[in-house]
């Protein structure tokens, strides 16, 4: 079946927005070609040469005068492997040297945003990232292991297969040490990764049923071993079965024997409880070998029902609206159940959804997050992105601060949240600072042309049309040229403030529901 979408709702969807480039390749290609393209991305990374070549400031004081810092850092540093990151952990580094990989990764999501053109790829780690989310911002340890979390986990994974992303995750140093398991030992499991992995990265709370069964055996379904959801119980042993599942971080083992100081996965089996568990109605054998409870685990909650409706349910919802139907919610379950076996059955999932009736009819009907407001719009009016930590401050005023969300949550997916009048305030100021090259990200190079406009009329236009690719609507042509202070019908391109003033439109023309949105 032809995928029947106009490009411009395609890319603001499916990517970071319309670029002038992308949008004539998704013409010229077609939908269908465009789209199969992106579901498959090659392993390499677009922009590793222009983020390699990127550099922040990084400066910081020190006690002792010759181990003071003031120099631009190139962003190549992460791509480094964790063994040699993890030495940062070092207790005579400065703490700054560990945040500023936090802040390495972020700039260079914002520039993979711009810039790469496997937009769909970078949709979906966003999307992964707040799935499983872990706060890099709140400590050291896992700002340290953020480079690799976002090399090796999410962004390999995120159009691959859920089961496989699941394991990476679990073995991961970032949640490890976020969700505490890297300390979790027979006699004294930790349950925090346990709760988490059942209610926020598979089943979901909607399939909390502790409220209803204390029991496991009382749980609809379990006496046939379908259980319909789970309860503490199931958090608890499944606990138990990730006991000994740590990293490389210097622990010590007894009688004078210590883990290595590398970052990297292992398994502790002096650490794992060995002895039988259940967990959501299957029956573990005592003594498995190393590693096979703990993936058993992963097996059970990958295939429930429930976690396909859970992380199906939030798919629709990044990618079509708040409140996706049921013939849609259908649509994707079946894709992810057919192929989860598969090695792309996330890709497989998202095409699903993608060719439904409700994303072809869907625009408009999500607010743009702050991310996506400022990739679309450098996107669109041509702004470069170099190093510019001031506008990762802003972003993080605005209520997206990249790897640094507290709760295990993630950002929220709803329309309600970012719509506050506080929110909507600094989003405004989001767009004026690009446009004004507030923070050295680089000007917006579509203006120039806005600024070679005869009238104000015909500049507002000629924005709206780079943007939205439409003349403005009259209430808002004139809205910005009275707003402006502007005469209709007078000389524009002879003004000698005419090219501040069209960046100005730029981001005016941004500020309307229909950029808004997507």
């Amino acid at each position: 079946m032809t995928l029947e979408v106009e490009p411009r709702t395609l890319l603001n969807k499916l990517a970071f927005g319309p670029s002038d480039g992308e949008l004539t390749l998704v013409i010229r290609k077609g939908a269908d070609a465009w789209l199969a393209e992106q579901l498959r991305p090659p392993a390499g990374d677009d922009c590793q040469e222009r983020i390699a070549a990127t550099e922040l400031r990084l400066k910081y004081s020190s006690k002792t005068p010759a181990a003071e810092v003031d120099e631009e850092r190139r962003l190549e540093v992460i791509g480094e492997p964790i063994d040699q990151l993890w030495k940062t952990l070092d207790k005579e580094v400065p703490n700054q040297e560990r945040t500023f990989l936090r802040t390495a990764v972020a700039m260079a999501t914002l520039i993979r945003a711009v810039h790469s053109h496997w937009q769909l790829r970078e949709v979906m780690a966003d999307f992964w990232h707040n799935h499983f989310n872990v706060n890099a911002a709140g400590d050291g340890t896992i700002a340290v292991a953020l480079p690799a979390y976002d090399r090796d986990v999410i962004r390999r994974h995120a159009l691959g297969n859920f089961r496989a992303m699941l394991e990476a995750v679990a073995t991961s140093a970032a949640m490890q040490v976020y969700l505490n398991n890297r300390s979790s030992r027979s006699g004294a499991a930790n349950e925090n990764y346990a709760r988490e992995l059942f209610e926020l990265h598979t089943l979901g709370r909607p399939a909390y049923l502790n409220a209803l069964y204390n029991r496991w055996r009382d749980v609809p379904g379990a006496q046939d071993g379908k259980p319909q959801g789970y309860i503490d119980q199931d958090v608890y042993e499944a606990a138990r079965a990730f006991t000994g599942w740590t990293v490389e971080d210097g622990s010590g083992l007894g009688n004078n024997r210590r883990l290595p100081f590398t970052g990297r996965f292992t398994y502790v089996e002096t650490w794992h409880d060995n002895y039988q568990k259940r967990v959501l109605a299957s029956e573990f054998d005592p003594y498995q070998a190393p590693l096979n409870d703990g993936r058993r685990v992963l097996d059970i909650v990958a295939e429930h029902p429930a976690t396909a409706r859970f992380v199906c349910g939030k798919l629709c919802r990044r990618l079509v609206s708040d409140t996706p139907d049921e013939r849609l919610l259908s649509l994707a379950v079946e894709a992810w159940t057919e192929h989860r076996k598969q090695p792309d059955q996330i890709a497989r999932t998202v095409e699903a959804i993608v060719r439904s009736d409700a994303f072809r009819r869907s625009a408009g009907a999500k607010v743009k997050r702050p991310i996506e407001l400022y990739a679309s719009f450098a996107r669109a009016a041509g702004i470069p992105i170099i190093g510019a930590p001031g506008l990762l401050g802003e972003l993080d005023g605005s209520g997206q601060r990249l790897f640094g969300w507290g709760p295990p949550t993630g950002h929220p997916d709803e329309n309600d949240y970012w719509l506050s009048s506080n929110m909507m305030r600094r989003r405004w100021s989001l767009l004026l600072g690009l446009a004004d090259d507030a923070w050295k990200a680089g000007a917006p190079q579509a203006a120039v042309s806005i600024a070679e406009q005869a009238t104000p009329e015909a500049a507002v236009n000629a924005a709206h049309r780079r943007l939205l690719g439409s003349e403005a609507p009259p209430t808002t042509l004139h809205a910005i040229v009275d707003g402006m202070g502007l005469k209709p019908g007078t000389p524009f391109q002879t003004r000698k403030d005419a090219l501040p003033l069209a960046r100005h439109m730029l981001a005016y023309c941004a500020m309307t529901p229909a950029f808004q949105t997507r």
